[in-house]
């Protein structure tokens, strides 16, 4: 143990040394927490609209006042024909287009259905949905208290035919940021740790000092400790830092147990940190270690983990391949502790394959490592 301290309290001084190395450590993740908080949302505000309104009546300008009235939407222009509207979504000055024919208000007030007619943007696909599935609702919303206000023939029924009473659980606004910024807590410590810990052992062999720790009393294990112990300490401080920007900067929900969250955030910090010194015994170079970590493994993991693209959405066969990837595990971990306030009674099977994982990759590492160079 004795040994083992000496050692970490080297590495710690060789990290005072390195102010970039610090700069990584403590403020990367803030700044990057911050840029993705913002940044990492797939809600749409704002969305340029352009009115062509033929009709010109009462009726017209209550729907579009209920346009100009939402978030979601800002009314770029009123024109008269559909034919106007293609400038505006040709050069990006509209994303969407509601075109209001002639006659609207005359059929509106005879109780009669009208129909009107949106047209969309289709470049940004993604975005494109998420407006549109806005304007469905907001023109259904409208359309639902004018039927509640039209006057009803005698002995005909009141209201619809179903109601539909609808009740989000855990995200009641259905705000993506409370979803994205828990997975940005996973993101940055498998991106920090994991490059850290590969240039750990590389760094030695540069520095020409892995000779000086050959001849000294230090066991493989007892090294493979010293060099990780001081990167997963920086690791748990980062948890803390992230989570206290999350909750009291962005207001995202937290539900679960702290104390939980921490013994959990470690057992995915060893696969993370297992996972960077295995890269360290597979490369020479601290640049090549850096290269290793982002192209073979941080690319894949952030892809097929669930962070970007829904799992359900892959091929089967890929599917299967999200099995191998600790990330998976962690984000349904860190999301569950966020928004659900599950405890370790429903988390624990991806908290055993976490583990099962990080033990596994971390004892390759150990096996591979090597005091004397080769």
């Amino acid at each position: 143990m004795r040994r083992t301290l000496i050692l970490v309290w080297k590495e710690l001084l060789e990290l005072r040394q390195d102010p970039r190395l610090f700069g990584i450590i403590i403020l990367a993740p803030i700044i990057q927490l911050t840029m993705l908080g913002y940044a990492a949302t797939t809600d749409i505000w704002n969305v340029p609209v352009v009115v062509a309104d033929g009709d010109r009546s009462p009726a017209s300008r209550e729907l579009i006042a209920r346009f100009e009235g939402s978030p979601y939407f800002t009314i770029v222009d009123v024109v008269t024909t559909t034919g106007e509207i293609e400038p505006y979504i040709e050069r990006g000055l509209g994303w969407m287009a509601l075109s209001i024919p002639p006659g609207y208000g005359r059929t509106v007030s005879q109780g009669r259905p009208a129909a009107v007619q949106v047209v969309a943007d289709g470049t940004d696909g993604n975005s494109t949905t998420v407006a549109l599935g806005y304007a469905t609702n907001l023109i259904a919303q409208y359309a639902e208290e004018r039927a509640a206000a039209q006057p009803r023939p005698v002995g005909a029924a009141a209201g619809l035919p179903l109601d539909a009473r609808v009740r989000v659980w855990f995200n009641p606004q259905l705000d993506s940021r409370d979803f994205m910024i828990p997975g940005v807590l996973a993101l940055l410590l498998l991106v920090v740790t994991a490059n850290l810990s590969s240039m750990a052992i590389v760094r030695e062999k540069e520095l020409g000092t892995l000779e000086q720790l050959s001849v000294t009393p230090l066991r493989r294990l007892e090294l493979i400790v010293g060099k990780l112990a001081p990167y997963a300490v920086f690791g748990m401080l980062d948890v803390l830092l992230v989570v206290a920007v999350a909750v009291f900067w962005f207001e995202v929900p937290f539900r679960g147990s702290l104390p939980l969250l921490l013994w959990l955030s470690f057992v995915y910090l060893i696969c993370t940190l297992g996972l960077g010194l295995l890269v360290s015994t597979l490369s020479n170079t601290q640049q090549q270690a850096m290269m290793t970590t982002v192209f073979f493994f941080l690319a894949p993991m952030i892809f097929l983990s669930g962070f970007i693209f829904p799992i359900e959405n892959m091929p089967g066969v890929v599917q299967s391949l999200t099995y191998l990837i600790p990330l998976r595990y962690y984000l349904v971990i860190v999301r569950g502790i966020f928004l659900k306030g599950v405890g370790i009674d429903v988390l624990w099977p991806d908290a055993l394959a976490m583990l099962g994982w990080g033990l596994v990759v971390l004892g390759l590492a150990v096996a591979r490592s090597r005091k004397r160079l080769d």
